[in-house]
């Protein structure tokens, strides 16, 4: 029978293990950064029904030094303890991915290869670092205390990492595009003849809604140094302009990874934009929103904990936060709208109809 210096004993080399866990885990990011800056996740996926013994995967590294090759097996073991890969002993200690590991490969329509690496460049960690220096400063963002201005217009102002900002929300915008068009979401563009897609980047979302359905016409609208000269289809185009002060006419305006960017007041603000926008909820006006509904996925804690980190993260970068179905329905109703349905979850973030 255990006594009480025991128990202390446990729960001090638990502690201890909880806290090694949270001291060392600045490596996980750097080790799996490094895992695609070596295209470890594009090799294993190019023999995705085999797997790949460790030699092969050596040889096939490019610019590998020499002397470095007795690391890799060090590297590949952290990583499949990540659940990145998986490691076969009884199959000649060789490698496969999976199905996290895929989201790490090059071009894939699911990858989340490009929004691993934003998050992992210099300005966004500085940011993080600065938390605490922002708590005690006048500011409204830790961007703004690491920075020295917002992050909207830091990526007007540096075009590398606006580079990296945008081509990671068009890596997102690849994923929730196949769940967009998949049945899921079956019935969300039946009847609309036009779609503006607001802050639609370099057009990813659009593109794949304007393939689906080729006789649904979609506008992309965003910031004159996010669209730059690119051009169109026949049912899609591109305009720049600010959401802020005009929107063009539409059926329907689609709103994804928006909202949460920006306080109650300018959300309701863009709205009420939108409202003037799109024609009666009779005629079949509305508005499309892909956003969180926080602790809307209570039975998976994973997916809480990230919705928690991610509130955080809005609140540091942008003065915003991520909003439960309350906050949801209050922004609705400052704005005019009449009702709305949360018609399905996307993972992370839910899929909302709002009518006129």
């Amino acid at each position: 029978m255990l006594n009480n210096n025991s128990i202390c004993a446990n729960q001090l080399i638990e502690a201890e293990a909880q806290s090694w866990d949270y001291i060392l885990s600045y490596l996980r990011p750097s080790c799996i950064k490094c895992a695609i800056q070596l295209g470890i996740p594009d090799i294993l996926h190019k023999n995705l029904n085999s797997i790949t013994s460790l030699s092969d995967l050596i040889a096939a590294l490019p610019n590998l030094n020499p002397s470095k090759t007795t690391f890799i097996p060090i590297l590949m073991r952290v990583l499949v303890d990540f659940g990145l890969f998986k490691f076969h002993q009884q199959q000649g200690d060789g490698y496969s991915l999976t199905s996290v590991g895929r989201l790490l490969v090059e071009n894939d329509l699911s990858s989340k290869r490009s929004f691993f690496l934003f998050a992992q460049h210099p300005v966004v960690l500085n940011t993080a670092a600065s938390v605490g220096d922002w708590l005690r400063d006048d500011l409204p963002t830790a961007f703004e205390t690491a920075h020295g201005k917002s992050h909207w217009d830091y990526c007007g102002e540096e075009p590398e990492f606006n580079g990296v900002f945008n081509d990671a929300m068009a890596g997102d915008s690849r994923l929730i595009s196949n769940l967009l068009i998949s049945d899921c979401c079956e019935g969300v563009f039946e009847g609309l003849t036009s779609l503006v897609d607001i802050g639609g980047g370099t057009g990813a979302v659009a593109m794949a809604i304007a393939r689906a359905f080729p006789r649904l016409k979609c506008i992309v609208l965003d910031l004159p140094h996010v669209i730059g000269d690119r051009k169109g289809t026949e049912n899609l185009e591109f305009v720049a302009g600010s959401m802020f002060d005009k929107i063009p006419h539409a059926n329907a305006i689609l709103l994804k990874w928006i909202l949460h960017n920006w306080d109650d007041e300018n959300c309701v603000k863009l709205l009420k934009k939108c409202k003037e926008s799109i024609p009666s909820k009779e005629n079949g006006g509305k508005v499309i929103i892909i956003d969180m509904v926080m602790e809307d996925n209570c039975s998976n804690e994973q997916l809480v904990q990230s919705q928690h980190l991610m509130d955080l993260l809005m609140r540091i970068t942008f003065a915003s936060k991520e909003r439960t179905e309350k906050e949801w329905e209050k922004l609705f109703l400052d704005a005019g709208f009449s009702g709305y349905k949360i018609i399905t979850s996307l993972g992370l973030r839910s899929l909302i109809e709002i009518y006129p």
